[in-house]
């Protein structure tokens, strides 16, 4: 599956501006929208891989709404399937000068995954979720020119909230002058057992930043 690498742009005052007013809004937080995207093909034996979720749509969704905008499809359309959702806390990373946690004037960049999506197939005991999200990011005002990379984790959970599998990936960008937000988005597939008894609702798909980065906060 690709990972698509996000555009930073933005620098100085108005990248000042653009934390200043996410953190505002959000309470320094971002709460995700969970969708299915395409129709619902869970349960069929032998079915093929999803294909409905793509970057192009999760940008896009990233792009049009702030917080509080309503799910890509309008809802859940696949309420058998595994939820992918945000693990608590873990939607947004800032980054900050090395010494100067906490300190606003002191951001460098922070960034926020906005929208999620998935959807969802089964071969006998086997689900495979395609799982896709996007987000955007903030230049701080000691912000500087450069390549970007922010580390991303992805897990699942069974019923009990134990982690079955792990994968851990990263978000790249260049940081530009021109405006103080960029946009970013990632599809990539996971497939695990799901035991006799069990089903496949019962599990959970989550992302989030990887919160053991140096100077993050």
């Amino acid at each position: 599956m690709t990972q698509s690498v996000m555009t930073f742009v933005g620098k100085g005052r108005g990248a000042l501006v653009a934390v200043c007013v996410a953190v505002s809004v959000s309470g320094c937080g971002m709460s995700s929208v969970t969708s299915g995207l395409g129709t619902s093909i869970l349960g069929g034996s032998g079915s093929a891989e999803p294909t409905g979720v793509s970057e192009q749509d999760l940008i896009a969704a990233a792009k049009a709404g702030g917080d509080g905008a309503p799910a890509l499809s309008g809802g859940d359309a696949q309420p058998g399937c595994p939820r992918f959702v945000t693990w608590p806390r873990d939607s947004h990373l800032t980054i900050y000068e090395p010494g100067r946690i906490g300190d606003g004037l002191a951001i460098m960049h922070r960034g926020e995954i906005t929208k999620t999506a998935r959807e969802c197939s089964m071969n006998g005991s086997q689900v495979t979720v395609k799982y896709g999200f996007s987000g955007r990011i903030l230049l701080g005002p000691r912000g500087k020119s450069g390549p970007i990379s922010l580390p991303i984790n992805v897990f699942v959970t069974d019923s009990k909230r134990d982690r079955l599998t792990t994968d851990k990936l990263r978000v790249d960008a260049t940081v530009a002058v021109e405006n103080p937000i960029g946009y970013f988005s990632a599809v990539r597939t996971v497939t695990f057992n799901v035991p006799e008894g069990a089903r496949p609702g019962e599990f959970e798909v989550y992302v989030g930043f990887d919160r053991n980065t140096p100077n993050a906060g």
